[in-house]
């Protein structure tokens, strides 16, 4: 026997978007603390093998102090797109 189901009850998967915003803010934020770091690598270090291990860890110095600020602004970039409805797929219809 099959139900139907109101249209106004259709599964809309909030939460994974709000944790798929969340981790894509996550990462840009950590790019972007990173980047200055990495084109200073880039400007220095001559082309060879050693550059990517000097690379790795010379971002990995960058982002450790500061993992807490990209936290922090994913989770307050997520919350104002929640809050002024800019974020697609997080819209409360009226």
């Amino acid at each position: 026997m099959s139900r139907n189901v109101p249209s106004s009850r259709a599964f809309q998967p909030r939460f994974t978007l709000t944790l798929l915003y969340f981790f894509a803010f996550f990462f840009a934020f950590c790019f972007v603390l990173v980047a200055p770091e990495l084109w200073r690598v880039l400007d220095t270090v001559p082309h060879g093998p050693g550059q990517e291990a000097i690379a790795h860890e010379a971002a990995r110095n960058a982002l450790r102090p500061r993992l807490g600020v990209a936290l922090g602004l994913a989770a307050l970039a997520t919350g104002v797109g929640i809050w002024t409805r800019k974020l697609p797929g997080l819209r409360r219809s009226a």
